[in-house]
């Protein structure tokens, strides 16, 4: 039996951990949908297992299917990944997902508002009824007490690094599809209440052309505290160079919760990378669904990737900058195994591989 709790996990001594913190494990939603997934997503599924099939050999991994794909699903991942029927709209668990928090000994889990990144306003689908029911189903699962947060936000949005900071983008939480009703100061409070955090770094944008509106997951994370990875072009006629300018100025003159300055490490990005004829023309076209476009640029990244115990699974691309990106996380991360996984695919859908992942943290994370 689990409960919802009135109460903030502030008032009672939660948090969220960093993603580089131990985990219980993971979890993922498979997809399916032919409106967003080209060739009724059979490409894309053989990404998502190979991300899976990364993702499980570091810890256990969640397989949510719908009642249609659950046998496919399961004859393709590996025996190892748990399988359960669980009813979504699409597949990025990572922002219709519950975000996990801690104190020690337990977890709870927050259920935040979920509107498919803008709702009527420039939200890319509709309905989108089941996946604002994934975090709740997620946490009957797992038999973990639940928090109803009072505002939209996606998991994507937000990255901490366990010790008190946050760091969001102003183009994706101030954006008036999300929460309009709510000035910055409440959005900060509301932040500070859920999450735990003392110190929010507020970026301006998130990559160039992005259409969660700017989730800060794709262009900076924490690698651990004190420490952020940020995707940077030296390209000054690229719009990802003032971008990337602007959130290295912010970065660098920032302080985090325990007074530390930021060391900040640039991960070149790949490409530019575009949607082929042939990409876009397998993809249904369904009024209410975000068309892809030939020639549409996508927001290629490879900070975009997902920390798991002792590895990191890392979007590569086939991509020039493919090699001195993961040379340059595996560095970074001594501690981890860095394997890279080949993600145009998910990349086609609208994000990449920290997008439809979310991790569980274990009651004691830092362990």
């Amino acid at each position: 039996m689990t409960a919802l709790i009135e109460s903030t996990p502030r008032k009672d001594g939660f948090h969220m951990p960093g993603e580089f913190e131990r985990h219980d494990g993971s979890w993922m939603l498979w997809p399916e949908r032919p409106d967003n997934w080209r060739l009724g997503a059979k490409p894309a599924q053989k990404a998502f297992l190979d991300v899976a099939t990364a993702i499980s050999q570091f810890e256990p991994l969640t397989m949510g299917v719908s009642a249609a794909q659950f046998g496919n699903a399961r004859n393709m991942l590996p025996s190892r990944v748990r399988v359960v029927e669980m009813s979504n709209n699409d597949s990025w668990i990572r922002d219709c997902g519950p975000t996990f928090v801690n104190n020690g000994k337990e977890v709870r889990a927050i259920d935040w508002e979920f509107n498919a990144w803008g709702g009527l306003d420039g939200g890319l689908y509709f309905p989108w009824d089941q996946d604002d029911l994934v975090a709740r189903k997620v946490a009957d699962i797992e038999r973990v007490d639940r928090y109803k947060a009072p505002m939209v936000l996606e998991g994507g949005s937000i990255h901490v690094d366990g010790e008190g900071t946050l760091m969001v983008t102003e183009e994706c939480l101030l954006n008036k599809n999300r929460n309009p009703q709510l000035s910055k100061a409440e959005i900060e409070a509301n932040l500070q209440e859920y999450l735990n955090v003392q110190k929010i770094i507020w970026l301006d944008k998130g990559v160039y052309n992005d259409e969660t509106n700017g989730h800060v997951d794709n262009i900076c994370c924490f690698i651990r505290p004190g420490v952020v990875a940020l995707t940077w072009t030296d390209d000054k006629n690229d719009p990802q160079y003032e971008i990337s300018n602007d959130a290295y100025e912010r970065l660098i003159h920032a302080t985090d919760a325990r007074g530390r300055k930021l060391e900040v490490h640039k991960i070149y990005q790949p490409g530019p990378i575009y949607i082929t004829d042939a990409e876009s023309g397998g993809v249904d076209a369904i009024e209410g669904t975000l068309p892809r476009q030939t020639g549409d640029r996508l927001a290629g990244s490879y900070v975009n990737f997902f920390m798991v115990n002792g590895g990191a699974i890392v979007p590569v691309f086939n991509d020039p900058h493919d090699a001195a990106a993961l040379e340059t996380l595996q560095k970074l991360m001594p501690e981890r195994k860095v394997v890279g996984v080949y993600a145009r695919e998910i990349l086609l859908g609208g994000g990449n591989i920290h997008c439809i992942t979310q991790q569980q943290p274990a009651a004691k994370s830092k362990s």
